[in-house]
Parts: structure tokens; sequence; C-alpha cells
């Protein structure tokens, strides 16, 4: 096959029309790929995004960030992350609508850039949602340690052989993704009600004891930094030879780009399409409600926080915790732990939903073994591929230490936004007609500060983080080309196409 040949295979597409009807088939139809159940509304779907919103980033990146980065101006940092996160919203927001399917990033860059970067960005968002639901499970270990005294081996981090804890929380929540969404809606919203009100009582009470002088100066002076070199600095940092700095300017934007952890996943909810009552309103409104709310909660909750403690003096470990210590209320802690551990659950939760949605459409298209993705005839879930993505999860919580690469749920999830802001300039282009119950404003303007926007927060994190986001890449190169590229189905249908034309 000649390269020309070979370049047109990689960037084949999917109709975007074989893609909206896909899930249309006979609900009794003896296959493995039969229809997802349609029982989520746009409160659901908020729900869901809350669920995996609202957790380890507003719990334990807020006092971190604010001490070593940003200082008070933490609140501005959460801004810059969210409206980064609001743009790219905006843009899932009319795909999700107009192609209302599993898979969500996946998909929309299937129908338009061709196969290979369709599953490169699969295998990105497999590696977002499995590593953040490792990394939030051994989190909720931790906080489960520390609650109830149990021996730091099985559950905490230090001197670790193996964290049962987090086996355990994986199993018992995998269980339920597996079960049905509908279960996975109900405990998600459960969880959601309890930390979201925790959340609001953090705000109400701890504003009575906000001093005006612990945010001065709002954004600290800037200063040298740590000397970080190697492959530890920023990436602009090495691009740029510039000097490390901690506070001003720079410390803002650097926070921004490791709290914006805490708003990854909420794309999730695009992985819900087909399984939404009415995608073309609910959609919209479930993604940008999902945003406003948490947005909202977060610059509050930091107000409250760097106005109770000076940030030279807060925790970074239980920052909102040790605060309501640190002026006097410790039976607060205790509701904040509680808020914790179901902030945490949940994310896991939706993680794993995610996860489970992205390999049914990998599966569904050919790319992985469709027996994989098979619908459980009961659940109506993609039940074997979300067992099999939770054994991963299970096995990574339990033996890996994850903290030192947190900052690649960040990246993979940069990465999604700027393929989706491309994918909406070209089916803008190529399908003008197409029904978009949903409209991003200011095609192709928005997008493109979406794209420009998502690249600039990723070039402040590490180098090292940027070469093991190529690594796993790299491998799921691999699987594509010795796999996916002949099983896909556009593979199959192009060979029958061509032994018809022989005959």
């Amino acid at each position: 096959m000649t390269l020309r040949g070979t370049w047109a295979e990689l960037v084949r597409t999917k109709d975007v029309d074989d893609v909206i009807h896909q899930n249309d088939d006979d609900p009794t139809a003896e296959d493995h790929h039969s229809r997802l159940s349609k029982r989520l509304s746009s409160w659901d779907l908020m729900g869901f995004g809350i669920g995996i919103v609202i957790g380890t980033g507003i719990f334990t990146l807020t006092g971190g960030q604010a001490k070593d980065n940003a200082g008070p101006a933490i609140m501005v940092s959460f801004l810059i992350a969210g409206f980064v996160a609001v743009l790219a919203a905006i843009c899932y927001a009319e795909l999700a609508s107009a192609v209302p399917t599993a898979g969500s990033s996946y998909t929309y860059a299937y129908t338009t850039i061709g196969e290979i970067f369709a599953w490169i960005i699969a295998w990105d968002l497999i590696l977002e949602f499995a590593l953040g639901a490792a990394v939030v499970a051994r989190g909720w270990s931790g906080y489960l340690q520390h609650a109830l005294g149990l021996p730091h081996a099985y559950f905490g981090e230090e001197d670790s052989v193996v964290n049962l804890g987090a086996v355990a929380i994986v199993a018992v929540i995998g269980t339920i993704a597996a079960i049905g969404i509908r279960e996975s809606k109900l405990v998600t919203n459960a969880l959601v009600i309890v930390k979201v009100s925790v959340c609001v009582f953090v705000i109400a009470v701890g504003v009575f004891f906000v001093k005006v002088a612990n945010m001065k100066p709002y954004v600290p002076h800037s200063e040298k930094g740590p000397d970080v070199n190697g492959l530890k600095q920023p990436l602009w940092q090495w691009i740029s030879g510039a000097d490390p700095t901690a506070y001003g300017v720079t410390g803002v934007f650097i926070a921004a780009a490791v709290v914006f952890f805490a708003y990854s996943g909420f794309e999730a909810v695009a992985n819900l399409g087909e399984e939404t009552k009415d995608p073309g309103k609910d959609m919209a409104r479930g993604l940008l409600g999902t945003l406003v709310i948490c947005t909202t909660l977060y610059v509050l909750v930091c107000f409250v926080l760097t106005g109770m403690v000076k940030y030279t003096d807060l925790s970074t470990g239980a920052p909102i915790s040790d605060a309501f210590s640190q002026v006097g209320l410790d039976w607060a802690g205790v509701l904040i732990d509680i808020a914790a551990i179901a902030g945490l659950t949940s994310v896991i939760l939706v993680d794993i939903v995610a996860m489970g949605r992205i390999g049914f459409a990998l599966c569904r298209d050919g790319l992985l073994p469709s027996q994989v993705g098979a619908i459980h005839p009961k659940f109506r879930t993609p039940a074997r591929i979300t067992v099999v993505t939770s054994v991963a999860v299970g096995l990574l919580a339990a033996f890996i230490p994850l903290n030192t690469l947190a900052e690649m749920v960040s990246i993979g999830t940069l990465f999604a936004f700027l393929v989706v802001a491309v994918a909406v300039i070209v089916l803008r282009r190529t399908r003008p007609k197409m029904k978009r119950p949903f409209r991003a404003p200011q095609v192709p303007l928005l997008p493109i500060v979406t794209a420009v926007s998502c690249v600039a927060l990723m070039t402040n994190l590490a180098i090292e983080t940027w070469l093991r986001f190529l690594m796993w890449l790299a491998l799921g190169l691999l699987v594509y080309v010795f796999y996916g590229r002949r099983h896909s189905h556009l593979a199959r249908d192009g060979k029958n196409a061509r032994d018809s034309a022989k005959v």
C-alpha cells in the first residue's frame, strides 16, 4: 500500500449520521451492542458532573497551592481554570447535543479528524479516568485511616504494603457501576447532596471568621521559588530559560494549571449522551450547570479558607478542616471529613462509569474486541468492560503511590479539550447544515481561544508529566497498529468494498 493509502486509512472517519443513529437498534436484538437505556435528565447529569468535579481538588489542592504559589489569589487561579473549563464545556455542549453518544470526545474526533486521532483521544481518556480513580481511591483510604486509626501499611501512604482500603472502595463502586446507571445515579446524587451541603456549611460558618488582614497582600510579591530544574520544571520555564518563581502573576497561573485537576472529569457527562432523555437540551444544561455551580463553590470556599487563616499557615494535607481547628472549631472537622469521604466516593464512581462508556464505544467500533463491550442483558450497562477497568483501577490503587502522577490527569483532560475545540470548527465546515440543538457562539473564535487556553495551561505542567503522557500515547499507538487498525468496523467495511469491487 502506498504512503497516501496508509494515511487515508489512518484518517478515515465515521459518518455523523451513522453515529447519531447507532443507538436506534432493536432493544431486543441478540447482539453484543444493544440499546443503552435513556434514564437521565439534566439534573441527573449535573449530579454526575458535580459528583466527579467536587472532590480531591477542593479538599486538598487549595491549601498547598495557596501556600506555595498563589496566596489568597488562589481564588483567581480557580477562576482561570474554571474559565477554560467553561469554554471547553460550550464546545462539548454543541457536539454532545448534536451527536449524543457514548465516547464523547473520542467519537467527536472519529467523525471529524480521523480514526487514529480518535484512538489517541480514547487512550488519553482511559488514562485520565483510570489514573484519577486510582489516585482518589488512595485518598479515600487515607481519610478512612485518619478517621478510624487504621494501620498505615494497609490504608495509608506511608510504609504502604498494599492499600486494602483503596481496593475495597473500588470493588464496591465498580459493582455499583456495573449493576446499572439508575443505581449509579441514585448513589451519586445522594453523595452530591452531602458534600454540597457541607461546602455550603463551610462557607456559611467560615465567613464569620474571615479577617481582611489574612488576605493581605492578595497577590503576594513574586520571589525566587524552589530551585526546580531538569524534568520537574514547567515546560514553559524550560523553553524560556526563566528562573523559577513563586507567587506573583506567575504563581497564580502555575496554581491554575495544578488546580485544573479540580475541574477534570466534568466531560464524563458527555459520555452519558445515549442515556439522556433529551440530549438536545439536557446536555448543555448538565455541562454548563455543573461548572457554574462548582466554580461558585470553589471560589467561595477559597475566600473563606484564605480569610480564616493566613495563607502561609495553611495545611497542605487537610486545609479546610485544619483551618476550622485553628479558629477553635474542631467539631466542624468531623463534618468536613464526612464531606471529603463522600466527595471522593462519588468521584471514583463517575470515573468508573465514564471508563465503561468509553470502552463500550471502542468495542462497538471494533477498535477493541466487541465481546468485552457487551451490554448486560439485565443491567443494560457495559458490565464486562466496567469490571475489567475496575480491576485495573484496583490494582493501580493497591500498589502504586500515584501522587507524583496526579498532573497527568490535568494534561490528559486539557488535551481532550483541545481536540473537542478543533472538532467544533471542523464539523461547522464539513457539516454546516447538521442539526445543532445547542450552538456554540462566535465560532471559530471561541474554539480557537479554548484551544490556545488549553495549550497555555499545559505548558505550566512539568516536563516529566509531558514525557509520561507521550509514553502512554506511544503504548496506545502500538495497540492500535497491531489490533485496532485491522479490526475496526471502518477497516472491515473498506475491505468488503474492495472485495466486492474485485468481483
